[in-house]
C-alpha cells in the first residue's frame, strides 16, 4: 500500500473517531429522553433504554405546555432571521456600492463594534427598548438581530465583488437602486445570505441571555429560557430534561442539515472573494 493511501486511511480514521466522540453526548441525550424515570441516573450508565417510553415528551407538551414556548421560539427566530437578512443586506450593499459622504468613516466606526462583547451593550439596549415600550414583547426579543454588525461586514465584503460596470449599466437603463438591489445584487450575493441565514437562525434559536432579560412573562419565554426554568422545578428528572433538550436541538440541527451545502458554499466563496 502506498504511503499516500496509508495517510488517507489514517486521516479518515481520525476524523471518524473524532466525529463519534462528538456525537456520543447527542446520541445519549436522545436515548435518555426515551428512558423510564430514574433510568438515566443509574450506574453504570445505560446506552439504550430498557423499555422506550414517550412519557417525558407527553409531559413536556401537556403538563408543562412546551408547545407554547416552541411556537414562541419559531416566531422570534423566523422574524429575527428574515429581519436581519433584510436590514443587513441593504446596509451591506449601501456601504459597498453606494457613494455618499462619510461612507468609509461611518463603516470604520461601525466595524469597531465587532471588538465590543455583545453583553456590554445589553444594558443600554434594554434601557432604550424600555423607553420605547418594547420590554416583554416579541419585537424586543428579535430586534438585536436586525442590526448585526458582523452580518453587515460580511455582506459588504461580499458585495464588493459585484462588478460596478454591471450596476452602472442598469442605472443607465433607468433602473432604480431598489430594483438593482432586488434583481441584480441579491442573486449574486445569495451564497453569503444563505450562510448568514443559517448563522442567524441558530443564534436566535439558541439565544438564552437576551430573551431572559427582555421577557418577563413566562408565557412568552422561548425554548431555551423555558427549558432552563425546568431545572429548578425538575432538577432530579434527568430524562425529562433530556427530552426538553432534544426538542430544543433538533429544529436547529434540521435547518442546518437542510442548507448545509449552501452554507459551506457560502463560506468557501467568501474565503475566495475575501
Amino acid at each position: 500500500m502506498r504511503r499516500r493511501d496509508v495517510d488517507t486511511a489514517v486521516r479518515h480514521a481520525a476524523l471518524t473517531f473524532g466525529a463519534a466522540i462528538a456525537l456520543m453526548p447527542l446520541l445519549w441525550m436522545v436515548s435518555a429522553s426515551f428512558m423510564a424515570p430514574g433510568e438515566a441516573s443509574t450506574l453504570p450508565l445505560r446506552a439504550l433504554p430498557r423499555r422506550p417510553t414517550l412519557e417525558h415528551y407527553a409531559t413536556l407538551f401537556t403538563r408543562l405546555d412546551l408547545a407554547r414556548h416552541f411556537l414562541n421560539s419559531v416566531v422570534v427566530t423566523l422574524a429575527a432571521t428574515l429581519g436581519s437578512l433584510l436590514v443587513t443586506s441593504l446596509a451591506g450593499y449601501g456601504f459597498a456600492k453606494l457613494r455618499f459622504r462619510g461612507r468609509d468613516a461611518m463603516f470604520r466606526a461601525l466595524a469597531l463594534a465587532l471588538v465590543v462583547p455583545g453583553q456590554v451593550g445589553m444594558l443600554p439596549l434594554f434601557l432604550l427598548l424600555r423607553e420605547l415600550g418594547l420590554v416583554n414583547s416579541y419585537l424586543g426579543a428579535m430586534l438585536p438581530f436586525f442590526g448585526s454588525v458582523y452580518a453587515i461586514f460580511l455582506i459588504r465584503q461580499y458585495a464588493l465583488s459585484v462588478p460596478d460596470d454591471l450596476l452602472d449599466a442598469a442605472r443607465i437603463d433607468g433602473a432604480g437602486e431598489l430594483r438593482i438591489f432586488a434583481t441584480i445584487v441579491l442573486p449574486l450575493i445569495k451564497p453569503i445570505l444563505v450562510t448568514l441565514a443559517a448563522y442567524t437562525f441558530m443564534a436566535a434559536w439558541n439565544d438564552f441571555l437576551w430573551p431572559l432579560i427582555i421577557l418577563s412573562d413566562s408565557a412568552k419565554y422561548t425554548l431555551p429560557v423555558a427549558l432552563a426554568s425546568l431545572v429548578g422545578e425538575h432538577v432530579q428528572d434527568t430524562e425529562l430534561m433530556m427530552a426538553g433538550a432534544v426538542v430544543t436541538v433538533l429544529p436547529a440541527l434540521g435547518v442546518f442539515l437542510a442548507i448545509q451545502r449552501h452554507y459551506v458554499r457560502g463560506i468557501m466563496a467568501g474565503s475566495v472573494k475575501g
